[in-house]
């Protein structure tokens, strides 16, 4: 079962654990030249190009626990950035606009607030992306390719969500929006969607079509391995039929 990047920076040459399922990063990575480094914004007294601040590991950079404060320059072909566990508060669109090869972004425990509309516009082949543990309200515009997507921890509310939100996201498999404020599940979830966690928020309420199309009694979701609600104001017996289609009844509370 797939899930999120939420790898360890001492396993960088092993395995990447993606909760429960192990990815392999290339083991050959050399160390970029000089030719990538760029001036990273000050943190207190320090102005290190960006691959001697952090590691920069042949289309990986890792910029972990190390008090930054802004998204670092980073060199054009980086494609899994690593800046989880700093003291970023807002992203802005010319961190990444001139970085198109991005495929997987860690922005855990930072305490990102303000994420500018349009940040990932360009990020065309941003598949897995994770913003958990920050102060966020609002989700931004997400990239098109998204596979998967962890906002565990947050302050999001559902208004904080537009109804469109994951619409388009075709290959959106791993969804993960637990522990936040959410008061209903957020809407027009798509197709291609197998984990869904939304334990720990306010839900009160869920309808025939929140997961099932009311309208057809024989449609299955038949990609969806895993919800969970539980932790959430809401006593799930009370919506037997909003699960019709599902496979497996959520986990939560039921009596």
């Amino acid at each position: 079962m797939g899930s999120l990047i939420q790898q360890d920076y001492e396993m960088q040459s092993k395995d990447i654990i993606k909760d429960g399922t192990n990815v392999s990063l290339d083991t050959s990575l050399r160390l970029q030249g000089d030719d990538s480094e760029r001036n990273v914004p000050p943190t207190k007294d320090t102005n290190l190009p960006t691959c001697l601040l952090c590691v920069c590991l042949s289309g990986s950079v890792y910029c972990e626990e190390i008090d930054i404060e802004a998204v670092p320059p980073l060199p054009k072909e980086t494609a899994y950035l690593y800046a989880r566990f700093n003291k970023i508060k807002r992203i802005a669109v010319s961190d990444f606009a001139d970085i198109t090869t991005l495929r997987r972004i860690d922005f855990s425990g930072n305490r990102i607030e303000e994420i500018e509309d349009g940040a990932f516009s360009k990020l065309l082949l941003l598949e897995e992306l994770s913003l958990a543990e920050n102060r966020l309200i609002k989700l931004p515009v997400l990239p098109p390719k998204l596979t998967t997507f962890n906002a565990n921890q947050n302050r999001i509310k559902s208004r904080g969500i537009k109804a469109n939100a994951f619409k388009k996201l075709t290959n959106l498999a791993y969804l993960y929006l637990g522990h936040n404020a959410l008061e209903s599940v957020p809407l027009n979830l798509p197709e291609s969607l197998r984990i869904l966690h939304l334990q720990y928020n306010n839900i009160t309420t869920i309808t025939d079509d929140t997961f099932c199309k009311s309208n057809n009694t024989r449609y299955i979701r038949t990609s969806m391995d895993e919800i969970r609600m539980e932790g959430n104001p809401i006593l799930l017996a009370k919506h037997v039929n909003a699960f019709s289609c599902l496979r497996t009844l959520p986990v939560g509370t039921y009596y």
